[in-house]
């Protein structure tokens, strides 16, 4: 288990970590969300020791990180660290030499994990000739290369098509169900919601919400109604405090309080007209997000 534990960072008067704890669990993918300047990355740097803390420890199964733990952690920066003049085969083999692997057995994870990420016809192209999106698939092949039980991953979904969103989540999800711990951040919270187990929101150096997808939903005190007409020329508005959220076409939603009662509220829609829809359920991270760093 990775544990960071009352993490402080400043820059001069600027306050980076403000007392940040989470804890990241083995088998299991923890999403770490925030708003920009939240103090994720610097978090997430702490990790490698590229970033000397104020105060606060990190520890991996209750040791102290050393640099050998980290040699069996695996990173995924948000700015990218390939050399773009290498060659892409090559460059993930010598990582993974620097991990402390045998020439062989480097080389054969290299073409794997390359070629799992659609890279196998790009072995010999230089790092400079990948598109975007491309060098972001090898930029995940290091971090993967030589098998590590923590995968720390800043940003990955970012710029990713689709099919390479895809490969991500999927890999992901394997790495967990092998047995590592994995970490990443994102703004992309539909992302989030659908492939974490765990979730963890920094606000201010802070973390202000923590605990299972699941977890988290169930105990927000809101949760959102979604009610639709057969006639979409009807506007209701619920009798008790509401919140207008979101909708799509022909839907009306808002936040309410949890302890609501859905039948009286759809007692009340039905005496405006014929109710084709009504939802009443827990909202989606993204409210539950941005009520957290309000």
């Amino acid at each position: 288990m990775l544990a960071l534990e009352a993490l402080h960072k400043r820059y001069g008067d600027v306050v980076a970590l403000d007392g940040a704890s989470l804890a990241a669990h083995r088998g299991r993918i923890l999403g770490f969300l925030g708003p920009n300047g939240a103090g994720k990355t610097t978090a997430m740097r702490s990790v490698f020791g590229l970033v000397s803390l104020d105060d606060g420890t990190t520890a991996w199964d209750g040791e102290p990180i050393s640099p050998a733990s980290r040699l069996r952690f695996g990173y995924m920066p948000e700015q990218r660290g390939l050399y773009p003049k290498m060659r892409v085969a090559d460059q993930i083999t010598w990582l993974g030499r620097l991990r402390g692997m045998a020439v062989s057995d480097a080389s054969e994870a290299a073409r794997h994990w390359l070629g799992r990420l659609g890279l196998a016809n790009r072995l010999d192209d230089r790092v400079e000739h990948l598109s975007h999106g491309n060098q972001q698939r090898a930029q995940l092949a290091a971090s993967l290369v030589h098998d590590p039980e923590l995968l720390v991953l800043d940003e990955p979904f970012s710029g990713l098509d689709p099919m390479g969103a895809d490969a991500m989540a999927d890999i992901l999800r394997d790495r967990a169900e092998s047995g590592a711990a994995v970490v990443f951040s994102s703004h992309q919270l539909d992302v989030v919601e659908d492939l974490c187990d765990d979730v963890a929101v920094i606000a201010d150096g802070r973390i202000v919400l923590d605990g299972t997808i699941e977890g988290v939903r169930a105990s927000a005190p809101k949760r959102r109604l979604e009610v639709a007409f057969a006639d979409p020329t009807i506007i209701w508005t619920p009798p008790i405090a509401a919140e207008p959220s979101r909708n799509g076409r022909g839907v009306q939603a808002w936040l309410i309080p949890a302890d609501a009662d859905p039948g009286a509220l759809l007692e009340d829609a039905g005496g405006r007209g014929r109710v084709t829809q009504f939802t009443f359920s827990p909202p989606a991270l993204s409210e539950i997000f941005r009520e957290a760093v309000q």
